[in-house]
């Protein structure tokens, strides 16, 4: 080929490139887009920015949101849709419109306050509460210093079924059975670990009663590695049942530990793709954007919905370096990943570190 014809190909190749990626102006007049359906995410992006999430804070809202992405979703299975026996609709919307059903299961004890007040939002702007409710997590997390963009898709149907009871992991579930109940969902062991780096902007409401709010690490309205540091301090397991069933006494005054990530953090599975994460920024950010982007469409195609990604705001970065909580020290760490010591962490100053509730919880 010639140098002049060589020329003539890489111009159309690029002429077909921007074609490719031409966008459309959106009718706000102020917005584009590659695909026009996206166009209308703006309005409900702007709304819940300051309706819902109090002009874009990292606050309880955000946490209950993210959480709601969860619950929704994790009512699937591959094996029962494969047997047509049972098996909800995955990320439908369907924690919403059947709530009346959904939100009585033992495991979404607390969910219905989310669930309400997400609802008028839904019917506003005539989306369907299975977009809504991961539109809503993707955006929340946003506000959350160091968190990952995350992906959204656009186009789930409205839900036909309420999920199934038992299909969401709860507090006091041993690891054999939260690994078990997430391989049915197609998930592995690690990106199980990835998915829970959500408690490090989460709190505690119904664990235990007796102290509402309480969050999951030192710092819940950062999205950082602080919450796999402080899963590994030494603490102790409430035994019986009750207000306590579930949760594990964390030394640090006014921080919950739920059972299940305390024993996800010391399993032999689970417990160097835990401790991995250990200021490792970067690489937590990653591994949860593709878990998330995978959960938000189980049971859908994403073939048959239009990626809608880039409307979601762009994240701040992480605040802080990660660190030991004050008054502690590397012995107070509870080593279990066999084969790579724990990280060196400076530590805080001052005296131990006493943990505020999440407000308006």
């Amino acid at each position: 080929m010639s140098f002049k014809s060589l020329t003539a190909f890489l111009a159309l190749i690029a002429v077909a490139n921007a074609a490719v990626t031409r966008r459309v102006a959106c009718p706000d007049g102020k917005n584009t887009v590659t695909n026009a359906a996206c166009c209308a995410l703006f309005p409900i992006l702007d709304d819940i920015q300051e309706n819902l999430f109090d002009n874009a804070e990292c606050g309880e809202e955000v946490h209950e949101s993210l959480r709601l992405t969860f619950h929704d979703a994790i009512g699937f299975s591959f094996a029962a849709n494969r047997a047509k026996t049972f098996g909800g609709g995955g990320a439908d919307g369907s924690i919403i419109t059947f709530s009346d059903i959904e939100t009585n299961f033992h495991a979404n004890n607390g969910i219905d306050e989310i669930v309400e007040e997400q609802r008028p939002f839904i019917t506003k702007h005539n989306i369907t509460a299975g977009d809504f409710i991961q539109f809503a997590g993707a955006v929340g997390v946003s506000n959350c210093p160091g968190a990952p963009q995350l992906d959204f898709f656009f186009g789930r149907p409205a839900a036909v079924a309420p999920a199934p009871d038992k299909t969401v992991p709860e507090p006091f579930d041993d690891v054999d059975s939260i690994l078990s109940r997430f391989a049915d969902t197609g998930f592995s062991p690690a990106e199980v670990v990835a998915l829970l780096s959500s408690h490090t902007v989460a709190a505690a409401d119904h664990v235990d009663p007796s102290i509402p709010g309480t969050p999951f690490d030192s710092t819940p309205f950062v999205f950082d590695t602080q919450f796999f540091i402080e899963t590994q301090l030494r603490g102790t397991l409430f035994p019986g049942t009750g207000g306590n069933q579930g949760e594990v006494e964390s030394p640090l005054r006014g921080e919950i530990r739920l059972q299940s990530d305390s024993e996800l953090a010391r399993d032999s599975r689970t417990a160097c793709l835990w401790q991995g994460f250990v200021n490792e920024q970067a690489k937590m950010q990653s591994a949860f954007k593709a878990a998330m982007a995978k959960m938000a469409v189980l049971g859908h195609n994403v073939d048959d919905m239009v990626d809608c990604s880039e409307v979601i705001p762009s994240t701040k970065p992480v605040t802080g370096t990660a660190h030991l909580p004050a008054g502690l020290t590397h012995n107070d760490i509870e080593q279990a990943c066999a084969t790579t010591p724990f990280p060196a962490l400076p530590a805080d100053p001052g005296p131990v570190t006493t943990v505020a509730p999440v407000p308006g919880s």
